[in-house]
């Protein structure tokens, strides 16, 4: 299969995105539901200096795997111009990663009127946005695969 540099550039992304904060949400999740079902349940309804941590270091981790990443597709694919279908491609993937983002910021708005602490509403937002974006990517890769229609 012949992928132009976006595609290549897409699925890049879509890895140091899973891979960053799949890691980031496997380690504070579990950690957070211990809490939550122990003696230290109010300490479970703010965000602590380690987590705070666990966000750098996640959003490190995306940006070195992107930027990395981009210099390996660049060095091995030199086609970076872009046409008219890519354009439209981005622009239909951000319409859907769009409406998955609204529907996250609802959520967390929803989350913080019913929950008391930060942790929920931060952790709620922050998914929101890690599944627009995820939801952006994979619809631009599906139009590049299967055509605008």
């Amino acid at each position: 299969m012949n992928l132009s540099f976006h595609e290549k550039s897409l699925w890049l992304m879509l890895g140091a995105l899973l891979l960053s904060f799949g890691w980031y949400f496997g380690i504070v999740l579990p950690e957070h539901l211990g809490l939550v079902h122990s003696a230290e349940r109010p300490r479970s309804l703010t965000i602590h200096p380690t987590q705070v941590i666990l966000f750098g270091l996640a959003v490190t981790m995306a940006v070195v795997v992107s930027v990395v990443g981009h210099v390996c597709i660049a060095l091995v694919d030199r086609r970076t111009d872009t046409d008219e279908r890519d354009r439209l491609i981005a622009l239909r993937g951000a319409r859907m990663g769009g409406v998955v983002l609204a529907c996250g910021v609802f959520m967390a708005l929803v989350t913080a009127v019913l929950t008391r602490g930060n942790f929920a509403f931060a952790h709620v937002l922050l998914l929101g946005w890690v599944l627009a974006q995820v939801v952006e990517i994979v619809s631009q890769l599906w139009l590049y695969r299967h055509g605008l229609s």
